[in-house]
């Protein structure tokens, strides 16, 4: 074999994987939700730790609850560092109220490669609950990508902010061709009577094995789920709760484990 034709096969070879690698970027999406405890349920500060283990498993777009913004509690901005840990991602904040000095709430911090269309903000009712609760929107190209945290004391409050979503989703995404992806914090079990509300018009596509606590998970209360709309356009091809990582201790990350799935939207 000539040096020339040898040559060619190498070049041909090494267009073929990196056409492969792009296909995985072109084609599935790799989502996480995490509850990540404002970066110092271990007391010290684990953005960039949480930051490597997102970049192991090479999420695409992830939803954060439990976030500080400026409070004296935690000075940081703290989406915005973590996006800048990423790598200079895109990222929305969505306070679900006041906290010392600054707010505290929820976020969604996406890739290079996907920048947000449009953006929402949604404070959902707080009734007889703990606190005030909140819904973040990202609409993508391909899809729209919502994250939230429900109620952790009242069952009642719990169950109308999730009706208050679905009645949101509904009035503005019912009929969308694109799929929607609902992630976060319900504070419920899949037992639960929130649960079974959102099963009425959602599809879980994440395992329902325990997220809390990191240390010793015993219940399940995070997931990601597809609306009706149009959820027949995602096949799953992986989902995860994931417990360990190359790079980073998920019991020092947070108190939850972070959730994950691949999907590939026809």
């Amino acid at each position: 074999m000539g040096k020339r034709a040898l040559f060619l096969i190498v070049i041909t070879l090494l267009l073929g994987a990196c056409q492969g690698c792009d296909v995985r970027q072109r084609q599935t999406l790799r989502l996480v939700t995490y509850n990540v405890g404002v970066f110092h349920k271990s007391g010290s500060n684990s953005t960039d730790m949480v930051a490597d283990m997102m970049k192991e498993i090479d999420a695409d777009a992830i939803s954060m609850n439990e976030l500080d913004s400026c409070t004296t509690r935690h000075g940081e901005f703290q989406i915005r560092d973590f996006a800048l840990a990423m790598g200079n991602w895109y990222y929305t904040f969505t306070p679900a109220m006041d906290y010392k000095g600054g707010g505290y709430g929820i976020g969604i911090v996406s890739s290079p490669k996907l920048p947000p269309l449009k953006q929402y903000r949604l404070h959902l009712a707080k009734g007889d609950g703990s606190e005030q609760r909140a819904l973040a929107v990202c609409e993508f190209k391909d899809f729209v990508f919502c994250s939230t945290h429900l109620d952790h004391r009242s069952q009642s409050a719990q169950y109308a902010q999730a009706e208050q979503i679905n009645t949101w989703i509904a009035a503005n995404y019912g009929n969308s061709p694109k799929p929607v992806i609902l992630c976060g914090d319900f504070n419920a079990v899949p037992t639960s009577e929130t649960i079974k509300l959102m099963k009425e018009g959602w599809t879980v596509i994440s395992p329902e094995d325990p997220t809390i606590s990191s240390s010793s998970p015993t219940k399940c209360i995070d997931y990601i789920m597809v609306y009706k709309n149009a959820a027949e356009k995602v096949s799953v091809l992986d989902a995860k709760v994931l417990d360990s990582f190359k790079k980073g201790d998920v019991t020092q990350a947070s108190d939850h484990l972070p959730v994950y799935v691949e999907i590939k939207i026809q």
